[in-house]
């Protein structure tokens, strides 16, 4: 038996029935594969097992096609030794297929696979004028048994700010911003050495002066672009870059495909500069639309799986954010519920890095989201 991934085929024909399925596949992550040279007990076989897997399948005289979710298609993989005991060359060719749908970040020394369950990324606000916790933490112990309770959460990374970006904020100098980060950011490093530190900052200089700090992830919300001096530092470093969006300047007819235009742009700009497109993240920007009152943002909402097909991990940034709020007046105290919501209807269409002020209960969510994702009932009547 042969297996082939004929995915990519359906973009390259100019039949619409096709190019809407190859549209549809990437938004959905789904993979198409085809399967020839078997007989007609393994055909049989094939078909209960792809329809296990809530598979579309289709048979024709000499090959059988199959629609599958990608979850799907490595639950495929792992079952396949039960049913197809002398076939491990197949087993082989599916487990070659389904690497080249894998997601992974490098960060510094950490490699994230990505591909099956979220990063929790957890927020350190060191500022007082955060929107949600600022001047929350106001001591090094503070901060310490605040990074210990998210990290004991479930936390892979822990973000320190030290510049609020909310709407209307305040400049700080860069020497503000390293003084208020680079003492937690050391106290960090030693009292958990194993943790994974991000920062997030837009200014050359502090991110200059933090990669000697053991930094592996810098949040930049302008982009890495707006300053030549970045994207030298950039490529001769290691760290991750999470890349954002942002609409505050600007306004938009067409809001996706300006934002598929800026990703492509941006992702050439990074990758010719010399940076590894493993090592880069995007952030759509939700909360740094110029149009007010959310109507921006509940579309970033909506629209995150139309950039799956750029292969990069994909920043879920709306928690506890002001516009939830506007829609059923609720304080910044009662929007958890809110944002789990909607971090999970995201995380459905492709969101894989949960950027959050609420670990355990994000932790929780996620932990329900993926045994649902895995949910399929194999059993088979094969020895």
């Amino acid at each position: 038996m042969l297996v082939q991934d004929i995915t990519s085929q359906f973009a390259q024909t100019n039949d619409f029935a096709s190019r809407a399925l190859f549209a549809q596949v990437n938004r959905q992550q789904q993979v198409v594969l085809q399967f020839s040279h078997y007989h007609a007990q393994q055909q049989a076989q094939l078909i209960q097992l792809c329809q296990q897997l809530d598979g579309v399948v289709q048979v024709d005289a000499t090959k059988l096609t199959v629609l599958l979710t990608q979850t799907a298609a490595r639950q495929l993989t792992t079952h396949w030794p039960q049913v197809f005991r002398d076939q491990a060359m197949v087993q082989g060719q599916l487990t070659q297929i389904m690497k080249q749908y894998d997601i992974y970040w490098q960060a510094g020394e950490k490699r994230f696979n990505l591909t099956d369950k979220p990063m929790i990324y957890g927020i350190m606000n060191i500022t007082p004028d955060s929107f949600y916790d600022g001047g929350q933490y106001k001591t090094m112990t503070d901060v310490l048994n605040h990074v210990d309770e998210m990290l004991q959460a479930g936390a892979d990374v822990i973000e320190v700010n030290g510049q609020t970006t909310r709407p209307g904020f305040k400049e700080v100098t860069p020497e503000v911003e390293l003084d208020r980060t680079l003492p937690y950011i050391r106290a960090i490093k030693q009292h958990f050495p194993e943790a994974v530190i991000a920062i997030d900052t837009y200014k050359y200089d502090v991110m200059q002066a933090v990669l000697t700090e053991g930094v592996s992830i810098i949040n930049d919300v302008n982009a890495f672009t707006d300053d030549p001096r970045k994207l030298r530092l950039m490529a001769d470093s290691r760290v991750g870059l999470l890349t954002m969006h942002s609409s505050r300047d600007q306004e938009y007819t067409d809001l996706t495909s300006s934002m598929r235009q800026f990703f492509e742009q941006n992702i050439a700009a990074l990758t010719g500069a010399g940076i590894d497109l493993e090592r880069i993240a995007l952030d759509q920007g939700i909360g740094y639309a110029k149009v007010a009152h959310g109507e921006q943002d509940y579309v970033m909402m909506r629209n995150i799986d139309e950039f799956n097909y750029l292969k990069r991990p994909m920043m879920v940034a709306i928690s506890r954010k002001g516009y939830l709020g506007l829609l059923l007046g609720l304080k910044k105290e009662d929007r958890l519920p809110m944002t789990l919501v909607a971090e999970a209807a995201m995380m459905l269409k492709g969101g894989q890095i949960l950027r959050v002020h609420d670990v355990a209960e994000t932790k929780q969510m996620v932990t329900l989201l993926d045994r649902i994702d895995q949910g399929y009932w194999l059993a088979t009547d094969h020895d």
